[in-house]
């Protein structure tokens, strides 16, 4: 992978740098937002780990910039010390595909990249388009739709998604999500509420019949209204 890390705590940076390197990823570096932004822009990249608290412009407004005027797909992994469900739910809201929370480690970073590159490269296997009610999703192009609009989601989300719609209308709990979306590395308590928060932005908000169900206690439901919780 090709990677850029925007950290200005030159400590963590080199540690980061350091390690992924000797992973054997190609690592560029930036020590402020500016340079950040401007090294995302002129560079094609696999990835970029970023953090929010940056010097000339914070990491919310360049993922923002990032999505928006620069038009990039980059997966981002925020690495922040902002730990609350909020801040999560904004650095994924700003266009960030993952979120770890300080400390880190190094081990878990490489991982979380791999997870957010595995959406692209894991897609031999044979079409197969599922639905609930005007909700679809191909899996062999990763195309989601709803009604006529085309819905562009994060890996993460993505991943989230396809989950509940391959066991839809059952139940599934938050164990299983997790483990589908990052293995043996379990996120800390706040992210997987986090991504379906996004999600439910995403699929559902805009439209008038609800198909995503939290089910206190056990997990979350992708369902027809008319389907009674199970």
């Amino acid at each position: 992978m090709r990677i850029l890390i925007i950290e200005d705590n030159r400590d963590l940076a080199s540690n980061m740098f350091d390690f992924l390197e000797a992973k054997g990823h190609v690592v560029d570096a930036a020590g402020d937002g500016i340079t950040g932004m401007h090294l995302a822009l002129v560079n094609q990249y696999d990835a970029i780990v970023l953090d929010l608290m940056l010097p000339g412009m914070d990491g919310l407004t360049l993922c923002r910039k990032l999505r928006g005027e620069g038009g990039k797909s980059t997966p981002i992994l925020m690495v922040t010390a902002r730990d609350s469900l909020d801040d999560k739910i904004a650095g994924l809201e700003a266009g960030a595909d993952d979120y770890l929370v300080k400390p880190i480690e190094l081990r878990e970073v490489e991982l979380r990249l791999r997870v957010l590159l595995r959406r692209g490269g894991d897609q031999t296997h044979k079409q197969k388009t599922m639905s609930v009610e005007d909700l679809t999703l191909d899996t062999l192009t990763c195309s989601v739709k709803r009604g006529d609009k085309n819905i562009e989601l994060p890996p993460i989300p993505y991943k989230i998604l396809e989950a509940l719609m391959t066991r839809s209308p059952q139940v599934v709990n938050r164990e299983e999500i997790e483990h589908v979306v990052w293995g043996e590395s379990r996120p800390d308590s706040d992210s997987l509420r986090a991504h379906v928060h996004l999600l439910r932005d995403i699929i559902d908000k805009p439209f008038k019949r609800k198909l995503l169900r939290t089910m206190r206690g056990f997990g979350y439901q992708l369902a027809s209204p008319d389907v009674p919780g199970q």
